[in-house]
């Protein structure tokens, strides 16, 4: 027997019903498109067959229809779907309607986790307006490679959900000392350690005098090998932090520790934007 739900306008929820709801036409203004041209009233920009494929049989859009976009540099700007076939699409610029601006200066430095997780990180960490992302490998990382092509898609999804105006910058992975010998020496790194010897993570950013351009390392479940920890004492740039009493995943305490920054020195005072305000 097939059971059913009823909403308030007593509309059963079958699995068939659900189905068709999944696939009804969404609101124009939840369609947001990451695109590489530089964006300038009247411009056509001819979006790619994935882009195309998107705007034709996800969001079931249609030439004439409306759709915003951003390049990370120009802010974001309406733009009317000009043509539409599965090869491709076309778009003209319309007006801007939100102004560039910087976001938070906040890099995370991670060792690369099992592709399940490691995707789940990067859109996180996208959606907590991490600048850059920088993965390394230390003595204890279990994966031996990442796709950063891949990885380079899900962060620029993550932007366009989440209203952002930027989209992350992801590094090719490096060993953790070559990262460490390359590191500008004016940024500090705050190191999330698991032996009890960092200050709590709060406390150190209630202190903090150095501004809002800052590193953030976590490692592997492992945690770091005892000659990295020693190679971490040694750097002025770096402080040892501590996220609690708790052991953490790898991806929870980086994670968590981007937001207790956002929290506390980053940009969680603004308000989100409003769409259908404007």
């Amino acid at each position: 027997m097939t059971m059913s739900v009823m909403d308030e306008s007593n509309t059963p929820f079958t699995p068939d019903f659900t189905n068709r709801l999944l696939k009804m036409p969404r609101s124009k203004t939840n369609i947001r498109l990451f695109v590489k041209d530089d964006l300038t009233p009247g411009r056509a920009v001819v979006l790619p067959k994935s882009q195309a494929h998107y705007l034709n049989d996800v969001m079931r859009t249609r030439p004439g229809k409306m759709t915003a976009v951003f390049n990370g540099r120009d802010g974001e700007w309406s733009a009317r779907i000009e043509s539409m076939d599965k090869n491709g699409c076309v778009l003209v610029i319309s007006g801007q309607t939100r102004p560039q601006n910087t976001g938070p200066d906040l890099w995370l430095v991670f060792a690369p986790l099992k592709k399940t997780r490691i995707d789940f990180l990067v859109e996180k960490a996208t959606e907590l307006g991490v600048s850059r992302l920088l993965p390394v490998f230390t003595r204890h990382t279990a994966a031996t490679r990442i796709n950063t092509k891949r990885l380079g898609a899900t962060v620029i999804e993550a932007a366009e959900q989440c209203e952002r105006l930027s989209v992350p910058r992801i590094d090719e992975p490096l060993l953790l000392d070559k990262l460490l010998s390359q590191w500008p020496a004016d940024r500090p790194l705050l190191a999330a350690v698991e032996t009890g010897e960092g200050l709590p993570m709060f406390e150190v950013l209630s202190k903090t005098t150095t501004g809002r351009s800052v590193g953030i390392l976590t490692g592997p479940e492992g945690g770091f090998a005892e000659s990295e920890l020693a190679a971490l004492e040694k750097l002025s740039f770096v402080t040892k932090i501590s996220l609690g009493p708790r052991l953490l995943r790898a991806e929870t305490a980086a994670l968590s520790a981007l937001a207790c920054w956002q929290a506390v020195i980053g940009d969680w005072s603004e308000r989100p934007y409003q769409r259908n305000a404007h």
